[in-house]
Formats: C-alpha cells, sequence, structure tokens
C-alpha cells in the first residue's frame, strides 16, 4: 500500500542537528569536521580512546555519567567519564605488561556488560587493534574468526571460554592471553584473572602517537562464499562517527542513548560504544535480553531521549502492540523523554514508521550502512521529511550513485569503468565515492577481494537500490546472497560448510526465507549421505548439530530434504534457484545447471514436520 510522507515536526523539543539538508550538504568537508576533534595532546595524532573519554575527563566532565548499565536483575550502575578513563588506563597498563603492542589483536567475546567498555578503550589506548566477537557464535565461527585475525589475546568470561575455545586452544596457534572477566579464571588453566590484573596496574596511562591511518578496529562480515572477512577500521574513522551520530542520529552531550544491537557487531561497536562516547552522552547498557515489558521499562526509568534499534526488535514490538487498538502496554510507561527513534540493520518497512508514530508518538527514522562503511551513509534526519519505506539520503560528505547491472546481477564493469544511472526509478548497485573517514582500508590478508570491492572510482556496495526524483533512495535487495536475519548477517556458505560435518550430510545449500518478524530466517536443504533416513528425527539432530557449532543466530531454523540439489556446470548449488523455488519465483536462465534437464525434478523435495 502507498504511504503518505511523514513530515517533519514544526515544533521539535530540541533543535535538530541537520535543519537544511541541501545547504549542509553544500557546506560540509571532511577535513572541517577533523576540526570538531581534539586530537592527542602536542599533535601526537588522533586516538579514538582519547576522543571518547580522556578529553571528556580532562575538560571537566569526569563526573557526568558515561554509562548506565541495567543488571539483569534490574539493579542500575553509573560509571562516569573520569572512571571510565582510568578503568580503560588499567587495562591498556595490563596489555603493555603482557607484552601487547601497536597494531597487535585483541579479540572481545563479551556480552553488554560494563568490563567491555574498559577493554574496548583500553586496547585502543595501547594502540592495539579491537576485533569484538558475537558472543552467541558457536565454537566454530569463533575459531574460525580468531584464526583469520590473528588474535593474540582473548578477553571473555570462564563459561564462554570453556564452552567455545578452551577445546581448541592448541591450534590457535598466534593466541598468548587469555583474560577473564570475572570469576573462574582459578579453576582455567592458561587463562588469567582479569580483575587481578587491573587491581595492580596504574589509573593514568598516556596514549603513543597514534595516527589517524593506524587500524583501530577488525570487524568481521560473512560473504556467499568463501571464508568470513576482516574488513579494517583505522582511528579516523572517529571522525566519521562523531559526524554521523550528529546528523543521523542528532545526539546532543545531555541525551540518554540507547543502542539495543549487541557489541559484537559492528553497530554495536560504532553506535553502542564509540560514537555516542566521542558526544559525551549517557549510554544505557542492557545486559538482559529481549522482553517487551522490560525494552518499555528501561526506555521509561532510564528517561532514554534517542534510542537505536533493529527493524526485527520493532515488529517483535508491533505484536505485542499492534498499531491499531489500545496501546496499553506502552502508555502503562511514561516514554515523554523519547524524542527521536532510528533503525539499523535491515530494511524498515513502512508499517514500523507509521507504527512509531502512532504508538511510541515517534516515526522510526530508517538510517543504511554496512561493516565496510564502518559509519551511516544513508539516513532519514531528524529535521527533515520521511518517506517510510525509504532508506533516506545521502549524509552530508556521503556521494552515492546508482549503477547500471550487469548480467551477473553486480555493477557493470568494463575496462574498469562503470555507468551511473541518472534515471530516477531504475534499479542498479548502490555505490559510494571512498574518502570519508569510517571507509574501510581492505579485507585482512585478502586482497583479491578488497580489489573486487571497489570499480571505476567507486566502492560497490553489493546492495541494489532504486532512487526516486527527489533523491531518495529505497532498497531492492542484496545482489548476492547473504542473509540478513534478526539484525545478523550470515553467510550461507558458513552455515553449509558446518552442515557438512555432520555424518548425515553430502551436500546443502542456504538461503534466507522472508519472514515477518526476523527479516529472513536461515533455511538449508540437505542432501544426505546413503544410509539416512530423510526423517523429523534425523531434522532435528541437524537443527540442534547446527545450533552447537554455529550459535542460534547463525544456525539454521528450518531445515528440508532435497537429494536433487541444483548445480552451476563447475559445481557449485545454485542459492539463487533454491530461493526462486522456494518462493515461488521465477528461475530465470537455468542454462548454467549442470543439466539442466534436471530442473523440473529437482523441484521435488522430501518435507516432513519436525
Amino acid at each position: 500500500m502507498p504511504w503518505a510522507t511523514i513530515h517533519k515536526d514544526p515544533v521539535p523539543r530540541t533543535t535538530p542537528r541537520l535543519r537544511d539538508y541541501d545547504e549542509e550538504c553544500a557546506s560540509f568537508s571532511w577535513r572541517a569536521a577533523r576540526g570538531m576533534l581534539q586530537g592527542l595532546p602536542g599533535g601526537r595524532g588522533l586516538n579514538i580512546a582519547h576522543e571518547a573519554v580522556d578529553r571528556h575527563a580532562a575538560s571537566g566532565r569526569a563526573t557526568a555519567v558515561a554509562l548506565r548499565c541495567v543488571g539483569r536483575d534490574d539493579s542500575v550502575t553509573s560509571v562516569t567519564y573520569g572512571e571510565l578513563a582510568r578503568s580503560s588506563a588499567r587495562f591498556a597498563h595490563v596489555l603493555r605488561g603482557l607484552g601487547i603492542g601497536h597494531g597487535d589483536r585483541v579479540v572481545t567475546l563479551l556480552g553488554r556488560c560494563p568490563e567491555l567498555f574498559t577493554v574496548v578503550l583500553g586496547t585502543l589506548k595501547n594502540t592495539s587493534v579491537l576485533c569484538p566477537l558475537f558472543s552467541a557464535f558457536g565454537p566454530d565461527p569463533v575459531f574460525q574468526r580468531m584464526t583469520l585475525g590473528d588474535a593474540q589475546v582473548l578477553v571473555t568470561t570462564a563459561d564462554l571460554y570453556r564452552r567455545k575455545v578452551a577445546g581448541r586452544r592448541g591450534a590457535l596457534a598466534a593466541l598468548r592471553h587469555v583474560l577473564i572477566v570475572g570469576e573462574g579464571a582459578d579453576d582455567l588453566p592458561g587463562t588469567l584473572p582479569l580483575g587481578a590484573l587491573m587491581a595492580d596496574a596504574a589509573d593514568t596511562f598516556t596514549i603513543p602517537p597514534t595516527s589517524p591511518h593506524d587500524m583501530a578496529l577488525l570487524h568481521f562480515t560473512s560473504g556467499t562464499t568463501g571464508v568470513p572477512k576482516g574488513a579494517v577500521h583505522v582511528h579516523d574513522a572517529a571522525v566519521a562517527h562523531y559526524v554521523s551520530a550528529s546528523y543521523a542520529l542528532d545526539l546532543h552531550q545531555d541525551d540518554v542513548f540507547w543502542c539495543t544491537a549487541d557489541p559484537g557487531w559492528v553497530t554495536g561497536m560504532s553506535y553502542g560504544i564509540v560514537a555516542p562516547l566521542l558526544h559525551g552522552v549517557t549510554v544505557v547498557v542492557d545486559e538482559g535480553e529481549y522482553d517487551a515489558r522490560r525494552w518499555y521499562r528501561i526506555l521509561a526509568e532510564q528517561r532514554v531521549s534517542v534510542w537505536y534499534t533493529a527493524p526485527t526488535a520493532l515488529r517483535m514490538l508491533m505484536r505485542t502492540t499492534p498499531r491499531t487498538g489500545p496501546y496499553d502496554l506502552p502508555r502503562s510507561f511514561d516514554l515523554s523523554a523519547l524524542r527521536f527513534v532510528a533503525s539499523v540493520g535491515e530494511p524498515l518497512n513502512p508499517e514500523a514508521v507509521v507504527w512509531g508514530r502512532d504508538v511510541l508518538g515517534l516515526p522510526v527514522h530508517d538510517t543504511w550502512w554496512q561493516t565496510e562503511t564502518g559509519s551511516i551513509m544513508i539516513a532519514n534526519f531528524a529535521g527533515c521529511d520521511i518517506r517510510p519505506g525509504s532508506m533516506g539520503r545521502p549524509l552530508p560528505g556521503v556521494e552515492a550513485a546508482v549503477l547500471r547491472r550487469g548480467e551477473d546481477g553486480r555493477a557493470e564493469v568494463a575496462d574498469g569503468r562503470v555507468t551511473v544511472l541518472t534515471e530516477p526509478g531504475v534499479e542498479g548497485e548502490l555505490a559510494l565515492r571512498p574518502g570519508w573517514p569510517s571507509m574501510f582500508r581492505g579485507y585482512l590478508h585478502d586482497e583479491p577481494r578488497s580489489a573486487a570491492a571497489f570499480a571505476g572510482g567507486w566502492y560497490l556496495t553489493g546492495d541494489l537500490v532504486r532512487r526516486d526524483a527527489n533523491g531518495w533512495y529505497w532498497f531492492v535487495g542484496r545482489a548476492d546472497d547473504v542473509i540478513k536475519s534478526a539484525g545478523h548477517l550470515v553467510g550461507p556458505f558458513e552455515v553449509e560448510s558446518a552442515l557438512m560435518e555432520h555424518p548425515a550430510v553430502a551436500e546443502s545449500g542456504v538461503i534466507g526465507r522472508p519472514d515477518p518478524v526476523a527479516g529472513n530466517i536461515v533455511k538449508a536443504f540437505v542432501t544426505l549421505r546413503p544410509g539416512f533416513e530423510a526423517s523429523s528425527a534425523t531434522r532435528r539432530g541437524l537443527l540442534a548439530f547446527a545450533r552447537r557449532l554455529l550459535g542460534p543466530a547463525v544456525a539454521p531454523r528450518e531445515i528440508a530434504f532435497d537429494q536433487h540439489l541444483p548445480h552451476t556446470r563447475s559445481g557449485k548449488v545454485m542459492r539463487r534457484l533454491l530461493r526462486a523455488r522456494e518462493l515461488g519465483l521465477p528461475e530465470g536462465d537455468v542454462s548454467t545447471l549442470e543439466d539442466a534437464t534436471s530442473a523440473v525434478t529437482s523441484t521435488m523435495r522430501t518435507e516432513q514436520p519436525a
């Protein structure tokens, strides 16, 4: 159904950071934006941690609350900027004492807890490289990413270490130290108690000279084939984090900000930790899991003013509080402090935008970006109209374009050149002009894939979009097969590889099946080896096996048995064809099938209820 434009609030409670879009775009420069940050004393460079905590603590805001941590038991603990500056200094000294220095990789496998902030900022102060991992990953994804990232230090809990790392510790050749948060290190050989190490460390630390181009963060993102890619980001990214949080999230220093993303993903790091601390706001940290009543209670009791969450979470709230009818649940809480709501992680359906306006009293502002971009690139701004269903418009300083596609669905590249589509409404691949500070500097140890991400003077996003006559962008789909499920990027190859480890599986193909809540759920099509029965018991066993290896966020939710998976002539499973058949879509060109005549018979699957 068509959705009318939602016009900006004529009397906003807070003057928006971006009021005149065209004027701001015309006057903006990244060089001038760098002047918004302080830089290290004595002209020694730019360090994210200095900008995020030390400059606030040294400028009269040491007693301002940086973190407001809500425990699983609803207890609330506050951490000031001064306390965070001191604890992160201690962790930097801990790393130095262990022989960890410039460029060395520090991996976190932690949930949302105060210690995570200390570790992140202390690592950056030490000019080491922070690599966050999702704590719900299974042993296989953790091992693979630690190996690819050359992990030298792991910071985790005793339980997570025991379940996900200890069994493969010997195979992690680069890993030198495991630091345990909380209790349990005494019972785990080869680990060290972080608390004891911190207690003996000094609470002041002089940050070494840091080039803006020094590697700071390593974020892993999944591809459709091959291993996960480690996107390299540098300290200069702080400039883009600061600017994007100003424009796209409308952050002001007196805001109470809550980003619900897990810190193991790029959103939870860029906008759950770095960007809000750069602005000196109070960051809400919830150690609990999603629960509609709990979330409304946190919004009310913590007086959250700016809320950044995922479309999946909003759709779950919509199920408990439909747009039409009584709003008993949200109206039982005082949400009067809330002034801005934004979403990230997957396309935001128009219904969610309007639901926010009708139920929360505020429309939801969609934003678009990627692990590779490091920060928000396209957004619906606080001081501008919203077109429900649209990604919005590029941030000042960001140049976007729509490129003509070739036969493979990606941007058509001929002799290193691409074609920019200027006609409104035409679908093509979204591209960005390189040069923004948070742009990834390549994939770690993978020059071919790094080079393939750029062509004709553009970064190729892999996302298909169209642009309307007024400059708003609209998401169409992925040019490849990466699955966005509940805000997480899931690489089909990773899931297929895990399933192949089961003795019953001869082959598998993985797709995303649309789901009204999660956006997509992971569905696997499995060819069984001789001697195994396509039964409910087999299906349940495979689902449990995958969850143990991959974790619930990545493992398939559904499995179908198919003894005739479609292949290309080179032997690759055609996920595109699997998805078309699953959704009843046109199959398109099947001339590349290994045996085109099998296209009809391969649709016959053995489906049994679990």
